[in-house]
């Protein structure tokens, strides 16, 4: 049986930045090149996390992840 996963913004961020750094997703893709990685049954909720967000899907990724910390400066 499958479970459907609930995101908050949180969580889609985290997601989105474990894909980027694993090299699955590049910071200067589009948002909805992210269906990719979603089931059907999960992406009508993730458009929907974005969309309360104020994200539009032909926004950058880099502007999901928002600020990011680095190391090595």
């Amino acid at each position: 049986m499958y479970t459907l996963r609930l995101y908050s913004i949180d969580d889609l961020q985290n997601e989105v930045r474990s894909l980027v750094d694993r090299g699955l997703v590049g910071r200067q893709h589009y948002i909805y090149e992210l269906i990719k990685h979603f089931s059907d049954q999960e992406w009508p909720n993730v458009e929907r996390v974005l969309e309360d967000n104020d994200y539009l899907l032909r926004d950058r990724v880099i502007d999901l992840l928002g600020k990011e910390a680095w190391l090595s400066d």
